[in-house]
């Protein structure tokens, strides 16, 4: 089976194929945001996860403090389920799910999107781990990977997919979560992490199993 990079790749290389131009564009902008070092005041190994309570697609609240009770957290942050990097990512999570929880981890993946009728009908909140909607980013922001989506990338949603992030985010109609992944201990403290303002990029499972492994 291929790996998760192998796979975002591909997608990847069959975007620059399909659509060059706009590569290039996201290319651009990737590397102006890593220029300004955006992502760069992510939680750092050490630091003590903040804490939150998030609804679910049902509107269930979930603390994370009642997931700590319970063992290490996998807390793994993506843009909405109309992102095809954030599919592929969270389906390669479900498919290592039961390492996960082997390990006495649990997974929770947030993002802005509301949760309405439709997100319960998506594929993502159909998988077996913790879906949260943090629709302001507030979250994201405290875990220092709030991005202010560009312009331009906001402009091919709109005209090119016909996506409107303020009605997908319920108001928030710029701000996205760098696509990051912590590992908690049942303390809260960060073990390990991911953090890649280039949202073709993800942390791939098996680190993620490794991580869990040697604590």
């Amino acid at each position: 089976m291929a790996t998760l990079k192998e796979q975002t790749e591909a997608k990847v290389e069959a975007g620059r194929k399909g659509n060059p131009d706009f590569m290039k564009g996201v290319d651009a902008e990737i590397a102006k945001a890593k220029s300004f070092q955006q992502g760069s005041d992510a939680l750092a190994l050490g630091d003590k996860a903040p804490e939150f309570t998030l609804p679910d697609a049902k509107l269930n609240t979930v603390s994370l403090t009642s997931l700590l009770n319970q063992g290490p957290v996998v807390v793994t942050f993506y843009r909405g389920s109309w992102c095809p990097y954030c599919n592929l990512q969270l389906r390669a999570l479900q498919s290592r799910l039961d390492d996960i929880k082997s390990l006495g981890a649990t997974l929770v993946a947030i993002s802005p999107q509301v949760p309405d009728d439709s997100l319960s009908e998506d594929e993502i909140s159909k998988m077996d781990f913790i879906v949260l909607s943090d629709q302001s980013a507030k979250v994201a922001g405290q875990y220092g990977v709030a991005w202010e989506v560009p312009e331009f990338l906001i402009e091919h949603m709109k005209n090119d997919r016909q996506l409107d992030l303020e009605t997908i985010n319920n108001g928030n109609g710029n701000i996205l979560p760098i696509p990051a992944t912590f590992v908690l201990n049942q303390n809260g403290d960060v073990t390990w992490r991911y953090v890649d303002v280039d949202y073709r990029t993800r942390s791939e499972p098996q680190d993620i199993i490794d991580a869990l492994k040697s604590m």
